[in-house]
């Protein structure tokens, strides 16, 4: 997710460099980088001349798709006819027009008003916005070495002309002009806010630094995207690589029939025809870690995953990381900030380092009690069986899936049946029906960018068109891992009052149907259909007006609650009822099955929270450094876990050499944000209980909701939205009876 502070249209294109969306759940780990794809930069490399050429026909001919008006149904981008080599001579032309449409702002002759500034620097870049909203999301989703290319080479022309824009003294002026007077220009709250962040994104991107400051962090601008790209691709690179190929089929015992399957495929599409492979990927590597029996596989599997960026290979990352976090510190010193936390929280609804510690340190001592009692279990478990051995990280998955399926009779394989995609999907789609008036009709015609794209008419209680639903469900070469919502086209209205609807996208990575049998998900996997849904309806029933403002244009400690706040629906009896029901037989989840699994859902809380908390104190740790060279990354890395007390049998969930999230981005990404998932959650467990107090479907519940979350965006303060829904400010006692961290009868 990204909030937009600029030119909207120019700053969404900007911003999309080395994003990546992809939404990590609080409970289940949601891995960064899955199979991307298969070829390497070399590859990329020894087509760079023929992509370029290519480039400049397709600019010469007059046949590029982005220099025309798109008359596909709903203005959906021809994906057919977008080829890789009109991205180049597309972005040429797109960032030329964008700096033309702002010069013509800095030379307007008129005094600056709202209209000829403000409004006109929201409005332009769209040509810009119209490539980067195909490029980047393709680069996510379906990625080739072409694309990867063009990546590596638009990427830092994109941040110098980010750089030209906010160091732009004349047209900080017309800026500063407008806002100068702000209060007498009887401005509506959405407009006064887009002024106010105009401005201070300006500010934020060093407009009041003298000649030889805006030099230097131009310089340090540049040099963190060639890092955070270096650092991507370095991920994907050693996820891509890593693999353990078994050729005895007794190395296979304990797994599902489904995943043994899975890896022979992938074994015969990696010519290893007659075997099987495992990969780091999550659809491999988290089910062998939970089902085979063979512990010393399991301990290989582990240290593939666990050590991806930190083999002091060409892949290696231990040195992208400290520079990164080293050069975020000076640029944020260079803007007047100590951290770089100080920097990006001052954005967020948590404000500053000091608030995020506060929530963290609430929680973490709880989390890491009971993780240590899971460990005690597990322990006990192992000795009872007559192991002489002591529990080791990589043995963790498998014997909490032992205790599961003995403490509470659940077995993750029984579940499965009870979920197929299709089925969830159309749970997904009845809990949007019921709550928001939402209606789907699946479209054929329309023009999708893989097969695996499903399209979708989104519609409203009166048959009015609310905007087009994309899912991507399929773990392939050439998409990132995880899970993650987008838009093709934000929700907004043009200069001359046309509303634009959405097109939004969920893109995330469930294993491929074998045979005739459907794809089958976890508990946890179809809980992330429902979650990643969330996001689609923020970004869906959005009713603003500028388009930084609209759908998850909001604080990245805020955008997650949406998201979280809608997985709690999936556990409903009313629900299940619709939806869960075996794929073979068509009977209904038993309601014992539906008891155990809600029992279940708190089990292992301790080692869910841990980890991610781990993560985010990590990220929090280097973020708040002052900008001294730092050499040694596993030693700062071991440094900051040993002082949280963590114990050793529990990874935090991203390692530093792999923790995308907040090193893969030149913009951040979340870095020093890592926290906002349970942040946000604190909003979302609050919001739930009021539909708990009053109805799970209660319309005026749900209309409120609708009304100051969904539809503002970003038009107003989140916590003054949340407050005109909920009546109150958020509860976080209700984040940790959610997890089972303390019991609700304990609470008054």
């Amino acid at each position: 997710m990204r909030k937009l502070t600029l030119g909207a249209a120019i700053v969404s294109a900007l911003l999309a460099v080395g994003c990546n969306d992809s939404d990590d759940k609080q409970v289940t780990a949601t891995e960064e980088v899955q199979a991307a794809q298969t070829e390497q930069t070399d590859t990329a490399e020894k087509t760079a001349d023929k992509v370029t050429e290519e480039s400049k026909e397709a600019s010469a001919d007059g046949t590029n798709p982005f220099f025309q008006e798109w008359d596909t149904p709903y203005g959906m981008p021809p994906f057919d006819k977008i080829k890789d080599e009109h991205f180049a001579p597309a972005y040429e032309k797109a960032i030329a027009e964008a700096r033309s449409e702002v010069d013509s702002i800095v030379n307007n002759p008129d005094e600056p008003t709202f209209e000829n500034t403000i409004e006109a620097l929201e409005y332009s870049g769209r040509l810009l916005t119209k490539v980067s909203s195909v490029f980047y999301n393709l680069t996510s989703a379906n990625t080739n070495p072409e694309l990867q290319k063009i990546q590596k080479d638009i990427g830092p022309k994109l941040s110098a002309f980010r750089d030209d824009m906010n160091l732009n003294a004349d047209l900080f002026k017309r800026v500063e002009a407008v806002y100068e007077q702000r209060d007498e220009l009887g401005l509506r709250e959405d407009q006064m806010r887009l002024l106010e962040e105009k401005y201070k994104s300006f500010v934020r991107g060093g407009a009041k630094l003298n000649d030889e400051e805006k030099q230097q962090l131009r310089e340090l601008n540049k040099e963190m995207t060639e890092l955070a790209l270096a650092f991507s691709e370095n991920v994907l690179a050693e996820t891509n690589n890593w693999e353990m190929v078994i050729d005895n089929k007794d190395d296979l015992a304990g797994l599902p029939q489904g995943l043994i399957d899975a890896a022979a495929d992938t074994a015969e599409k990696r010519g290893h025809e007659g075997k099987w492979v495992f990969t780091t990927h999550r659809p491999s590597k988290t089910p062998f870690l939970m089902y085979s029996t063979n512990r010393e596989l399991r301990e290989k599997m582990y240290h593939g995953y666990t050590h991806r960026g930190d083999n002091d290979n060409a892949h290696d990352n231990k040195e992208n990381a400290a520079k990164l976090a080293q050069l975020r510190a000076k640029k944020a010193q260079l803007l007047g900030y100590d951290t770089h936390a100080d920097f990006v929280l001052e954005e967020r609804t948590a404000k500053n380092a000091e608030n995020v510690y506060n929530l963290l340190n609430q929680v973490w001592p709880a989390a890491l009690e009971q993780a240590k009692a899971e460990r005690a279990l597990m322990q006990e478990m192992i000795e009872n069986e007559g192991g002489d051995f002591k529990l080791k990280a990589s043995d963790w998955r498998y014997y909490a899936e032992k205790i599961r399926n003995e403490k509470y009779s659940l077995d993750e394989a029984a579940v499965k049946p009870y979920f197929s995609l299709e089925s969830t999907l159309q749970g997904v789609f009845y809990t949007a029906n019921k709550l928001f008036g939402m209606n789907f009709k699946e479209r054929f015609d329309l023009p999708k960018y893989h097969e695996d794209v499903r399209t979708f008419e989104v519609t409203d209680e009166n048959g009015e068109l609310i905007g087009i639903y994309l899912t991507d469900h399929y773990v392939r070469d050439g998409k990132r891992g995880g899970a993650w919502m987008n838009s093709y086209r934000k929700q907004f209205v043009t200069e001359d009052g046309e509303f634009v609807k959405p097109i939004i996208v969920n893109v995330l990575n469930y294993p491929r149907p074998v045979g005739d049998e459907p794809t089958l998900l976890t508990f946890d996997q179809a809980s992330t259909l429902f979650h990643e849904f969330g996001h689609a309806a923020h970004g869906l029933l959005s009713d603003g007006v500028y388009p930084s403002q609209t759908g998850t244009s909001v604080p990245r400690d805020f955008v997650e609650f949406p998201s979280q706040v809608l997985e709690n629906w999936m556990l409903e009896p009313e629900v299940l009822a619709k939806f869960a029901k075996h794929y073979k037989t068509g009977e209904v989840i038993p309601q014992e099955m539906i008891d155990k699994i809600q029992a279940a859902s708190k089990f292992n809380q301790g080692f869910a929270t841990t980890e991610y908390m781990a993560a985010a104190l990590l990220d929090m740790a280097w973020h708040t450094l002052d900008g001294k060279d730092l050499k040694d990354t596993d030693a700062f890395e071991k440094a900051t876990l040993d002082e949280l007390g963590l114990i050793p049998e529990i990874a935090p969930r991203y390692r530093s050499t792999y923790f995308n999230h907040i090193f893969s981005s030149a913009s951040g990404g979340y870095s020093a944000g890592y926290y906002s998932y349970i942040w946000s959650e604190i909003f979302a467990a609050d919001a739930y209980q009021a539909f708990r107090e009053n109805g799970i479907f209660d319309k005026e519940t749900a209309d409120k909701y609708v009304e100051f979350i969904l539809s503002k965006g970003g038009t107003q303060d989140p916590l003054e939205l949340y407050k005109k829904f909920r009546g109150k400010e958020a509860d976080p006692k209700y984040l940790m009876i959610s997890r089972g961290l303390i019991d609700e009868q304990d609470v008054e």
